[in-house]
């Protein structure tokens, strides 16, 4: 079975019936988080994604299978999409720069193309790649020319369209690539280079065999300052250690003899790739699993002295979880520790103990598995040996004291990264307290203005689901996550809306249907729709009658919720009432106009697709009301001119809608039911699957991984 699991609500866990015979060895989620992969011990590789994008509803796409040969290691191919963390800028072409990363395989145009990688325990690697027509292309290569066994294996990508692997043990040349693997001391490390590509509709794969490297337990300090490339971990009974191994060209030197004759033109010195030690550890517990940051920060010296200036440790910290149920932090350059989480089966050490001769308490050992870095590492989730899940807290100060205002900086700067990539920020919100939420949604409205219109455009969605899920988390701004949730429906509404406008010949202007009605419903201020209907092209608006009929529902919710904001509109001042965001917020009120001149048009073609309202009176053109004060609150609040305050006769006018009109019942706030507002504290929260809490508690250990 494959357990999907909402990380808000995580007591709703939807199960599915993978359909593999053997035990599932591999599961790797692609970057977007809608599809999954999953392997199993006799060579069945299966790809599930989102049906109708429902987390509890998926569906197998694709199976390859390489049968009777276990899947040791499995990967998505890389779709070039690399952002690096920089700071002291106020663009986010400058604060996020786009690394130059190819994709392993494109198609026309440069767009990446998807598929996976795996490795078996015969030392075969297996390659399938989802061609653009839904077909699937599959391949099968030796590492080596003898196959051997490969207990171990990991897999990272270069810069380029290759992909770097190891036996048992994965190269990843680029900081941000760095893998990790529990390997064994006494053997050697090998490596091979794979590259994929596509010839004559066949898919190639090409292998390379690099130097292998053997553990040492010796460190050069004058090399500290270098970036580790590779990370491997040597355990026994005992005690574990840490070492970061970098892959370099040097010059292969020559006898004298050589070295005193005339150079040829373009002759090059020879070059030999070696590697050589960075760094390493010592005096660690057994190690029983490691997880490594997902955020790709700027290495330079200048971002990592602003980095230790401003104490912002998110992406700087790899994770090791040991057998005596702890967790360490370490700096992933220098490889000190930056915090500690003692569990419930270990307890504060002191420094000169040595690792044989450190006190276990009584009980039975709870250790983690396996550990993941959420997306920008400020949150830490494991297995432990018993089954449980765990999500842990972690700093993104590493526990040191700060200013509230260099805090909101570091969440805020995550949130920008989080809306820029897309990325989940449920990890960020951890760290957000009720009384920072009105300043991070100020301060991310001002840095969002900041940026082009064109990046505002993209953005524009993104920034509205990032405040809506800030405002939910304190009870004094909820009103204001109901106007965020309702402007991102009628965002959607509008965009389906205009998406049906078909121009009445091929040969059209530049402008489509959608934008001409955009720019019309701007320039003409007229209080009567009728008027500003005449000015547009009926029959770019025809529609046939299944499709117009299907969409009443959605007309219906346009126009209620119209009346509401009017009818609303003397409480304007009321700051905890859902609709108080859209009584200034001109934009939406120009979209809400333009829908309502729509659906104006489809009503002469289609009475039954009209939105029904309860009048008062027979004669009453209840479209015609609500479009004329709705201009008028409009004008208020364009974006050309000062905003105004409404005047008495247009708050007069509202003040008898309800007696008109029956007003819809639509003043309701969010219901909070997630983990989120929970663990706001620093008490731990414990979680039974499929039984929401109702109030945390139950341990006095801590949640948050402080500095030592």
């Amino acid at each position: 079975m494959i357990h999907i699991i909402d990380t808000e609500h995580p007591w709703d866990v939807y199960s599915i019936n993978s359909g593999h015979t053997e035990v599932i060895s591999c599961l790797e989620w692609d970057q977007s988080g809608s599809k999954l992969l999953s392997a199993d011990g006799d060579g069945q590789i299966k790809c599930w994604a989102m049906s109708d994008h429902l987390v509890n509803s998926w569906e197998c796409l694709h199976c390859s299978s390489l049968d009777g040969d276990p899947i040791v290691a499995l990967s998505w191919l890389h779709n070039g999409v690399k952002l690096a963390l920089h700071s002291g800028s106020t663009n986010f072409g400058e604060k996020f720069s786009r690394v130059k990363f190819s994709p392993s395989l494109t198609l026309f145009g440069g767009k990446p193309m998807e598929g996976w990688l795996a490795v078996t325990v015969s030392g075969l690697v297996s390659v399938s790649l989802l061609k653009p027509g839904g077909a699937l292309l599959t391949a099968s290569e030796s590492l080596c020319r003898l196959r051997g066994r490969v207990a171990l294996a990991d897999i990272a990508f270069t810069g380029g369209a290759t992909s770097w692997w190891q036996r048992p043990m994965e190269v990843a040349p680029r900081p941000y690539s760095s893998t990790r693997l529990i390997v064994e001391k006494e053997r050697p490390q090998d490596f091979d280079l794979v590259v994929v590509s596509v010839v004559s509709e066949k898919c190639r794969i090409d292998t390379e065999l690099l130097p292998s490297l053997f553990l040492r337990c010796t460190t050069d300090p004058l090399r500290r300052e270098k970036y580790p490339t590779v990370l491997l971990c040597a355990s026994h009974q005992s005690g574990s250690i840490v070492e970061c191994w970098s892959l370099r060209k040097e010059g292969l030197p020559v006898n004298n003899i050589f070295q005193h004759r005339s150079p040829v033109v373009g002759e090059k010195q020879p070059t030999i790739l070696k590697w050589r030690i960075l760094t390493t550890t010592s005096d660690l517990e057994r190690v029983s699993s490691i997880a490594l940051p997902k955020l790709p920060i700027s290495i330079s010296n200048t971002d990592l002295k602003v980095a230790s200036d401003t104490k912002f440790c998110p992406g700087l910290g790899l994770a090791l979880a040991f057998h005596d149920g702890s967790i360490q932090i370490l700096h992933r350059l220098s490889l000190h520790t930056m915090g500690v989480f003692y569990g419930s089966s270990s307890g504060p050490r002191t420094g000169d103990e040595s690792a044989i001769k450190r006190q276990r308490t009584g009980g039975p050992s709870i250790h983690f598995k396996a550990l993941q870095f959420s997306w920008t590492s400020l949150a830490l989730a494991g297995v432990d040996n018993h089954g449980k899940l765990h999500m842990l807290r972690v700093s993104p100060s590493m526990g040191q004291v700060l200013e509230m205002n260099t805090t909101l900086r570091h969440l805020l700067f995550l949130l920008e990264y989080c809306m820029v990539t897309g990325y989940d920020w449920w990890d960020v919100l951890l760290h957000v307290q009720p009384g920072m939420v009105h300043n991070l949604v100020e301060k991310l409205h001002e840095e969002y203005m900041r940026q082009n219109q064109a990046l505002q455009q993209v953005l524009a969605t993104r920034i509205v689901a990032v405040k809506a899920s800030l405002c939910k988390l304190s009870a004094a701004t909820a009103a204001r996550a109901c106007d965020f949730h309702a402007k991102l429906l009628l965002i959607a509404i509008s965009s389906t809306f205009k998406s049906l406008l078909r121009p009445h010949v091929l040969n059209t202007p530049d402008k489509s249907p959608g934008d001409r009605l955009t720019e019309i419903c701007a320039k003409n201020i007229d209080t009567d729709i009728d008027k500003v209907m005449i000015n547009l092209k009926t029959e770019e608006f025809v529609l046939d009658g299944p499709p117009l009929q299907s969409l009443q529902q959605l007309i219906q919710w346009v126009g209620d919720f119209v009346l509401y904001l009017l009818a609303n509109l003397p409480n304007q001042g009321s700051l905890v009432r859902p609709g108080f965001g859209f009584m200034r917020d001109g934009a939406s009120l120009a979209m809400l106009r333009e829908m309502l001149v729509m659906i104006r048009i489809w009503g002469l073609l289609k009475p039954g697709c009209l939105p029904t309202f309860t009048a008062t009176s027979d004669n009453q053109d209840s479209m015609q009301l609500l479009f004329r004060l709705l201009t008028r609150l409009w004008l208020c609040s364009r974006e050309d001119g000062p905003p105004q305050d409404p005047d008495e006769s247009l708050i007069d006018e509202c003040c008898l809608l309800p007696s008109q009109l029956l007003v819809p019942g639509m003043d309701w706030l969010p219901l909070n039911d997630g983990v989120m507002v929970k663990l706001q504290g620093k008490t731990p929260l414990r979680l039974q699957f499929g039984k929401p809490s109702s109030a945390g508690g139950g341990s006095n250990g801590p949640l948050e991984i402080f500095t030592r």
